[in-house]
């Protein structure tokens, strides 16, 4: 039998793993981290874990793995600090801008069935932009961070998508587009917006009830539901005061999914071809992973950002620096595009102001991580943990 376990750990107490099914692995790249018992898993975990919750003052979190064949989820802390209610497997985090990377992937399935084309421009589903700087750039532009230097958020004074079209329309590059990326919101946000569009739906419609089921992601949610709510953690701020996701323009496109560790354990194991989903969209998962510009230390897959594996930590945190953040930095085209290389680190982060979350998997490993914390906490320290625990695991 394949097994499959889920932890929960409070700040006082070491994680209990309850097995929920699956089969064993028996592949030699398998059995050579798999055949771990639980407890080397969960004391990885908890010596990464527990001190840096402590240093940056974190309520709550829960972290995924992905070992071989066997997945595990550990929960620590509290959702609120007002009720004491703990983290569960069914508490549902803010994912921040790992939002981007279902964005990216319902794109990539909208072009696997034939609605669009990552080579298409914008102007051809948002006709108010013909013969703009902006009607010129091409979806992959959007889905790589390429257009041209928009800004890293929408501006505050944007509401409604007319506004946003106004802006494009008006919209100046500080630089030619695929020469340089400019991490940004509008950008991807947009991304889906004509996603939608060329799918003839509503977005959040998209991705709740097509992408998320066909993921097997049964806890993910866009607009969390009523009866869902209890679930939902409260997010906290450097100064302890709670906070939730404040709804902008193009909020659910860039950073607006909601989700629990167990979920993004699934979607790992889906991106790293350990769990059965249909050919349509393991195709379209597999564009999402293309590398298609070189940018300084790391390649800027679709959304997804990429290092050649193995790859050490100071590589990991310059890829994930401020400057990468809040910077525009220069980028080589790769032609051909670099396809679905299995020994690659992917990654992506992701924060709100009261959440902070990390991403990361390796597919030829078959090694994933998935931290989700109700603080916004260092990037730095995110990363540093995820690779200090899967390089454990990894020995």
């Amino acid at each position: 039998m394949r097994v499959r376990f889920l932890c929960i750990a409070g700040l006082a107490a070491w994680p209990t793993c309850v097995n929920i099914g699956h089969t064993a692995d028996t592949s030699p790249v398998a059995q050579s981290v798999a055949e771990t018992q639980p407890g080397r898993i969960g004391s990885a975990v908890e010596r990464t874990i527990r001190p840096m919750m402590e240093e940056f003052h974190i309520p709550g979190m829960a972290v995924g793995i992905v070992v071989g064949r066997t997945t595990y989820v550990f929960n620590y802390g509290v959702a609120s600090t007002q009720t004491g209610k703990p983290v569960t497997n069914n508490t549902l985090f803010e994912l921040g801008s790992i939002s981007k990377v279902f964005t990216a992937t319902l794109t990539s399935y909208a072009q696997v069935g034939g609605y669009l084309s990552l080579s298409d421009t914008t102007a051809k589903y948002l006709p108010i932009l013909s013969g703009t700087a902006f009607g010129k750039v091409t979806l992959l532009n959007l889905g790589t961070h390429t257009a041209g230097g928009l800004p890293l958020q929408v501006p505050d004074d944007i509401s409604n998508d007319a506004e946003l079209l106004q802006y494009l329309k008006n919209w100046r590059p500080s630089c030619a587009q695929g020469t340089c990326r400019t991490y940004n919101n509008p950008s991807i946000g947009t991304l889906g917006l004509i996603t939608a569009k060329a799918m003839g739906g509503s977005f959040e419609t998209l991705v709740e009830q097509q992408l998320f089921p066909a993921l097997g992601m049964r806890n993910s949610y866009i607009d969390v539901p009523r009866i869902k709510m209890a679930d939902y953690a409260e997010g906290y701020t450097n100064t302890s005061a709670s906070v939730r996701m404040t709804p902008g323009e193009l909020w659910r496109e860039a950073y607006g999914v909601k989700s629990t560790a167990a979920d993004l354990v699934r979607f790992m194991e889906v991106n790293m071809k350990l769990a059965v989903t249909n050919g349509w969209l393991q195709r379209a998962i597999e564009v999402t992973h293309t590398g298609y510009f070189r940018a300084g230390v790391m390649t800027q897959d679709l959304i997804w950002e990429e290092y050649s594996d193995p790859v050490t930590l100071r590589t990991l945190l310059k890829g994930n620096s401020p400057d990468m953040l809040f910077k525009s930095t220069p980028v080589t085209e790769l032609s051909p595009p670099g396809r679905g290389r299995d020994d690659a680190w992917i990654n992506k982060t992701g924060s709100t102001n009261g959440f902070g979350a990390y991403i990361a998997f390796v597919p030829k490993r078959r090694l994933g991580i998935v931290l989700l914390a109700n603080r916004n906490y260092p990037i730095e320290a995110r990363v540093t943990a995820a690779y200090k625990i899967l390089t454990s695991l990894s020995d």
